[in-house]
């Protein structure tokens, strides 16, 4: 090949790589590489239009920590199921970004109570336009589209709660055909020792991590690992986790589970 030919081939290379990556920020010659994941995390996290209160409970909660375990990328699909206040669900919806959508999962209870959740608020905001309340019965869950994640924080354990008679199986099931095939599932919950009875979701609203396995390993799902993030071997857990004396630094544990590829 002449070195003409060469060069040109070269150039023709460098700008073929160029577009592949670039994002032009719309001025000519200049190009911005795409959010990393970690980026789009951080900024979520440092999101101005988060009430005070919740950043407050950064320290505790560790969110961008919880989000990096949860492979949370921009574009993906989230479930946040049993959402409460919603401190997790502006994060995600900042995390995903404008291309992506959180849909905030309450029960049908929960849509007709006299009090509107806090998550239909949220949802109502522009700051959050890709929020998207889903209210179901969770034995029969269907999202609108599948998602690449689902989260539950410190509400697994009320799944097994009698005044709500629910058949816990159903609803694992119901999550898993939720995900797309590969899809994660992050379960966070106030731990019970081991050998405690599943009665401890009634009186102390605590789970034994291993019950949680047990279950979501018999819907099909197979155990990724677990964050350490939030354990507290100094928890009282003879204490309900409302206890002042607990209450925000109780031992929790942060197991991830995978829908298998079909």
């Amino acid at each position: 090949m002449s070195r003409r030919l060469m060069l040109a081939a070269a150039a023709v290379m460098a700008l073929t790589a160029h577009g592949a990556w670039a994002q032009h920020d719309g001025h000519a010659g200049h190009a911005m590489p795409a959010q990393s994941p970690g980026d789009a995390i951080s900024a979520a996290v440092a999101d101005a239009a988060r009430p005070a209160e919740d950043k407050a409970r950064d320290a505790d909660r560790k969110p961008a920590e919880m989000l990096a375990f949860a492979e949370v990328k921009p574009g993906q699909v989230v479930g946040d199921f049993l959402p409460g206040g919603g401190y997790f669900t502006r994060i995600f919806a900042k995390a995903v970004g404008g291309d992506g959508k959180v849909f905030a999962i309450i029960s049908e209870g929960q849509a007709k109570a006299e009090k509107p959740p806090a998550v239909n608020a949220i949802a109502a905001d522009p700051a959050y336009g890709n929020i998207e309340v889903v209210a179901a019965d969770f034995q029969t869950l269907v999202l609108p589209q599948k998602a690449d994640m689902i989260w539950t924080s410190q509400n697994y354990h009320d799944l097994h709660q009698s005044r709500l008679n629910l058949d816990v199986a159903a609803v694992n099931k119901a999550i898993f055909e939720a995900l797309k095939p590969g899809g994660l599932y992050l379960v966070l919950d106030h731990a019970a020792p081991a050998g405690t009875p599943v009665t401890s979701a009634d009186s102390l609203h605590r789970i034994d991590p291993a019950i949680v396995r047990r279950e979501l390993e018999a819907a099909g799902f197979v155990f990724v690992g677990e964050s350490d993030a939030l354990r507290n071997p100094k928890d009282d857990y003879a204490k309900i986790i409302f206890d002042p004396a607990v209450r925000g630094h109780t031992d929790q544990f942060v197991y991830k589970f995978r829908k298998p590829q079909l």
